[in-house]
Formats: structure tokens, C-alpha cells, sequence
């Protein structure tokens, strides 16, 4: 397997960067572990720690709104400071790796002492922790797709969204089948973090940027070399504003499904935590097979837009599906159109929005922002999802914002006008 960066015949002028099945395969298993560590708790751990049992159930989706708020706050104001320091980082060691390192070993601190913490107050801070090493670890990481691809990006995207799914489950799954406490669990996380992160940054390449000469020289030799920030164009500001609203409408529909299982369709307490598993896992599925599918038809085809757009409206239909009939067998069928809308949006938004980049020496700042858009949204989505159920006692309004968000998401990102020099994977022969 090769770990290397390739160059092969584009369509247009140049060579497209490639990489071989090593690199992706680490690539993937990096972004597993990410996935793993922090969308677990989010979705099963926290709730868990979180839950008052008792009448004023309410108050424990408040408490959950507030501290994955708390993370995701921290993790957004991280992400680009940390892709900034990691784009002018010149070490020895190159300058995404001591990023992914520092942010896996932050993220595992922070894990064991979330563990190990009691109350909301104490639970929010040694989340944040966790959340400022994650958004460390995923900056430097990102970044490697537009450092070392052009012919693969969809493909490389869509390894890191399918990964976000998978990792639910694998997390989720060993909590519930394992029967694992909650202190066990923090652990086992905190392992598959430290071990995965740290390996992954040491095998994968770190080729250092251009001599300054070097780049000076191509500046000076082609006017579409000149610097200019990505933040200027006002198409990629728009993407990043589209990613947040359709962030939001995810979270809506999933970042509070436990509380909705027990109070909004009235599943038995005993057995909540196995039908969740079973919607994460149908969610999962679908997440997987459309962002593979999705971001590698959007290599070949280069009409990124079109496949963002239809994949926003896809995740909005599942909101409409669950307000028809609020019960099991069709949340059920919703989760499987959230899945296949929300994995294709991921995998193929992150690639259209390294096609808009405009300076490779900002690449992990922009590429940090487009995370910290998506981050964003799922901070809101569960602060304001709290709101809302607080606000009518119920869910439904809920599952309406989600459909309406994801709408205006879908619409914003139409506007968006792609660059006309993007180098795709060229057809086979």
C-alpha cells in the first residue's frame, strides 16, 4: 500500500496530487477514532450523565443543550486559531503532524476527566477540553486533503463523513452491546483516541510547503498565483454559512433522538437505548453508501453544487416524514433519508468548498472555518432544539425546523458559483 503522494494527467493544464490505498485507509481510520470520541458522548454518554430522571425530564435535555454547546463553542473558536499556527508551522516534524499529535493527546485528557466528572458544570468544562482537542486534531487533518489531493478530494471527503457515521455506531454499539459504565466507556474512548491520532500523524506524509523563494518565483510568474484570502470571495463565504443552517437542521433531527424516543413516543426506558442503537445503525448504513457514492460520482462529474444542494433537500424531507406520523417504524424511515441526505451533504460540501480555496498557505485556516461552520450548527442545533421542545412541551416543532433549515441551507448554497479551474479525476480509458 502506498502512503505517498502521486501526480497524474489532469483534464486542463497541470497534474492532478493522488495517493495510494495506504494513505486513505489511515486517513479514514483517523477520522473513525475522531468520530468515535466525540460523537459518542454526544450522542449516548452525555445524555446519560445529564439525565435528571425524573419528572422535570426536561431540565436534563436543557443541561445536554448547554454543555454540548459549551464544547462546541470552544472547538469552533480553536479550529481556526489552531489550522492558522498549524499553516505557519515550519517544525522538523512538518507542520500538520504536531497539530494532529498535540490535539489526540489534548482530546484523551479530556475524555478521562469527563469520565470522571460529576454535575453539569463539572461535566461542560472537562468537555470542552475534549472538544478544543478534537478541533485541534481534525484542523491538521483536513488540511491534508487540500495539502496533497486534487483528483481524490470527493473520494478522501467522503471517507472522512462516511467515517462520522461508522463511528457512531462503533461507539454507540460498544457502550450498549458491552454493557460498558460510563467511567469504562470515557476510557476505552480515550485509548482509541491517543492511539489512533498519534499513530496516524506519524505514518502519514508531511511534505513541507514551498521554499518561500520557490513560491515567490510563481507568484510573480502568473497573476492566479497571487495571494488572496478565501475569506474575501464571497462564494465561499456563502458555503460556509450554508454548511452552519444545514448543521443546524441535522442537529435538530438527531442530537436530542434519546430524549424523543422516552418522551416524545413514549419508548419504555429499558429498551431506549437499544432502539437508538438500532437508528444509529440505519442512519449509519445510508450515511456510508451515499457519501461514497455521492463524492466519487462528484470527482468524475465536477458538479459539486448541484449535489450539495439536492442532498440538503433530501435531509429535509426526513423532518416532513416524522411530523406525517410521530412513531418508531417511521422515525425509522426518516433516519434513513437524514442518513443518505446528510452523509452525501458532508462528503461533498467539504470537497466543493477546497475546490473555492484560493491561497494553499491558508489551507488549514479556511479549511478549519469550513469545520467550524458545520461545528457551529451542531452547537446551535441542540441549544436552540432544547428551546424549542421546552417551548410546546413536545417535539414537533422541533422536527418543522429542521425541514424548514435544511431548506434555507439548500437554497443559500444554490448561490454559491463554483471556480471554473478544478481539477477532477481524469476518465478511465
Amino acid at each position: 500500500m502506498s502512503f505517498g503522494i502521486e501526480s497524474s494527467p489532469a483534464s486542463g493544464d497541470g497534474t492532478a496530487k493522488r495517493v495510494g490505498p495506504g494513505w486513505m485507509a489511515w486517513f479514514t481510520l483517523a477520522w473513525l477514532a475522531i468520530w468515535t470520541a466525540q460523537l459518542t458522548p454526544v450522542q449516548l454518554l452525555l445524555p446519560m450523565q445529564l439525565d435528571t430522571q425524573s419528572d422535570h425530564w426536561i431540565d436534563g435535555v436543557v443541561w445536554s443543550g448547554l454543555v454540548l454547546s459549551a464544547g462546541g463553542l470552544a472547538g469552533i473558536v480553536i479550529a481556526p486559531i489552531a489550522g492558522r499556527f498549524s499553516d505557519r508551522t515550519r517544525s522538523r516534524l512538518g507542520r500538520r503532524r504536531p497539530w494532529a499529535i498535540g490535539g489526540s493527546l489534548c482530546a484523551t485528557l479530556g475524555l478521562v476527566l469527563t469520565g470522571v466528572a460529576e454535575g453539569p458544570v463539572n461535566v461542560g468544562g472537562a468537555w470542552v477540553i475534549t472538544s478544543v482537542g478534537i478541533s485541534t486534531a481534525s484542523a491538521a487533518l483536513t488540511a491534508l486533503i487540500a495539502d496533497q489531493l486534487d483528483a481524490q478530494r470527493g473520494a478522501a471527503s467522503a471517507a472522512a463523513s462516511s467515517a462520522q457515521a461508522i463511528g457512531i455506531v462503533v461507539g454507540v454499539g460498544a457502550v450498549v452491546l458491552l454493557g460498558l459504565g460510563l467511567g469504562t466507556a470515557y476510557v476505552v474512548l480515550a485509548g482509541l483516541i491517543a492511539v489512533i491520532g498519534v499513530g496516524t500523524a506519524l505514518l502519514l506524509p508531511d511534505p513541507p510547503p514551498l521554499h518561500p523563494a520557490v513560491q515567490a518565483l510563481h507568484e510573480r510568474t502568473s497573476l492566479t498565483r497571487a495571494r488572496v484570502s478565501s475569506l474575501l470571495d464571497p462564494n465561499f463565504t456563502r458555503l460556509l454559512v450554508s454548511r452552519f443552517i444545514v448543521n443546524v437542521g441535522n442537529a435538530f433531527g438527531t442530537s436530542l433522538l434519546l430524549f424523543f424516543l422516552l418522551y416524545g413516543i413514549g419508548v419504555p426506558a429499558a429498551t431506549a437505548e437499544d432502539k437508538l442503537l438500532v437508528l444509529i445503525v440505519i442512519y449509519t448504513v445510508f450515511v456510508v453508501i451515499a457519501s461514497i457514492i455521492v463524492g466519487m460520482i462528484s470527482d468524475r462529474s465536477g458538479n459539486r453544487r448541484l449535489w450539495t444542494v439536492t442532498t440538503a433537500l433530501i435531509q429535509a424531507s426526513s423532518g416532513v416524514i416524522i411530523l406525517i406520523s410521530p412513531s418508531y417504524p417511521v422515525t425509522a424511515v426518516a433516519a434513513a433519508f437524514m442518513g443518505t441526505g446528510y452523509g452525501a451533504y458532508m462528503a461533498v460540501s467539504l470537497a466543493f468548498a477546497t475546490d473555492l480555496l484560493l491561497d494553499p498557505e491558508d489551507h488549514a485556516r479556511d479549511l478549519s472555518l469550513v469545520n467550524s461552520a458545520a461545528n457551529l450548527g451542531q452547537l446551535v442545533g441542540p441549544l436552540l432544539g432544547a428551546g424549542l421542545v421546552a417551548l410546546v412541551g413536545g417535539f414537533w416543532l422541533l422536527f418543522a425546523s429542521a425541514a424548514v433549515v435544511s431548506v434555507v441551507g439548500a437554497l443559500l448554497t444554490f448561490t454559491v458559483r463554483p471556480k471554473q479551474s478544478v481539477l477532477r479525476d481524469p476518465a478511465p480509458e
